[in-house]
């Protein structure tokens, strides 16, 4: 770390705490050389996450992409932004705790994530989003969705008779 008065590279650490916002360290520093005293903020860099299209582009992952998704798909529908916005937070911590310790995701287990979520939140609002996301080809495709959605109700219902 350079001293900011006589950039000398050397110094050592007087007091270091944790800051309240954030995963971040403030430190206290005096310099060997000069004896200037400065302060320093540590913080872990996370590396980006990446998604890997479909045509095999890839960007940085979007939170407010995956929010404005989700958004639409929640329109006219008793989903609140809090709700959405821990869908986003789930989907992407899910990611990022990957096993492979891989920094790269699909945007298909993007997808599948959030439709895990708006399942449980708002059934409208996962075949609005499962119809854009899986990109039905015709009626057929889309009404057999929604009979497996139905039966996976179905069979919820009798459990709780039971």
């Amino acid at each position: 770390m350079k001293c900011p008065k006589c950039q000398h590279t050397s110094s050592k650490v007087l007091e270091s705490r944790p800051i309240q916002v954030g995963n971040e360290i403030r430190r206290r520093r005096e310099c060997n050389n000069c004896g200037h005293r400065f302060t320093t903020f540590e913080r872990i860099e996370a590396s980006p996450l990446l998604v890997v299209k479909k045509d095999g582009n890839r960007e940085e992952f979007s939170s407010e992409k995956v929010l404005r998704g989700i958004i639409r798909s929640c329109e006219k529908r008793p989903v609140s932004l809090e709700q959405m916005n821990r869908i986003v937070n789930e989907t992407k911590r899910n990611l990022e705790n990957n096993d492979d310790g891989s920094h790269e995701v699909s945007s298909k287990l993007i997808g599948k994530g959030v439709m895990a979520g708006l399942k449980d939140v708002d059934e409208i609002a996962y075949i609005r989003f499962a119809s854009v996301y899986r990109q039905f080809k015709d009626m057929n495709e889309f009404y057999s969705k929604m009979k497996e959605l139905m039966g996976d109700d179905a069979s919820k219902e009798k459990n709780k008779k039971r």
